[in-house]
């Protein structure tokens, strides 16, 4: 989970948002789910350290739903509910606005990189070669351009 320090003396520090026990329990049933979900299938697939009732995972729920995390949609007198976003399209979101919460970003991101292990480098190594290869494609495109064309495509013009 992860949790942000403030201290008075920051300025302007972002909040990063942080679920609590329950409601993180709640996403893991809902990510891990291929479909929508009604509460008593939620309350039912909780891995949760004591039982909870069934109106308590309703309210936390809703709860969810109001924060943007949970969609809904009405099936009969029951609501079934489906996350907003991926598990991973979630954490993404987090590290960014962690990164992005105070501070200087690029000392921020080298001692996150610096903590990688071989493994979870070049992880990092293939994801940023694939993001630029997407950037650079989508460059020539909205050019009606294939990349590997000439200079001259791109409105350049050769000076002897």
């Amino acid at each position: 989970m992860l949790r942000l320090i403030v201290f008075a003396w920051m300025p302007e520090v972002t909040f990063v948002r942080e679920f609590g026990e329950l409601e993180s329990a709640i996403m893991r049933v809902m990510w891990d789910a291929r479909q929508p979900l009604k509460v008593r299938a939620v309350r039912d697939g909780l891995c949760y350290d004591r039982p909870v009732a069934y109106t308590t995972v309703m309210t936390v729920m809703d709860i969810l739903y109001r924060k943007g995390v949970l969609l809904r949609a009405k099936h009969g007198r029951a609501w079934r509910y489906w996350p907003a976003e991926s598990r991973e399209d979630h954490d993404a979101r987090l590290m960014a606005e962690a990164l992005r919460a105070g501070g200087d970003e690029a000392i921020t991101m080298r001692r996150l990189i610096e903590g990688f292990s071989e493994d979870e480098l070049e992880h990092l190594r293939i994801a940023v070669r694939d993001v630029t290869a997407h950037r650079f494609a989508g460059f020539f495109r909205q050019r009606g351009l294939r990349p590997g064309r000439s200079a001259r495509n791109l409105g350049a013009r050769v000076v002897s």
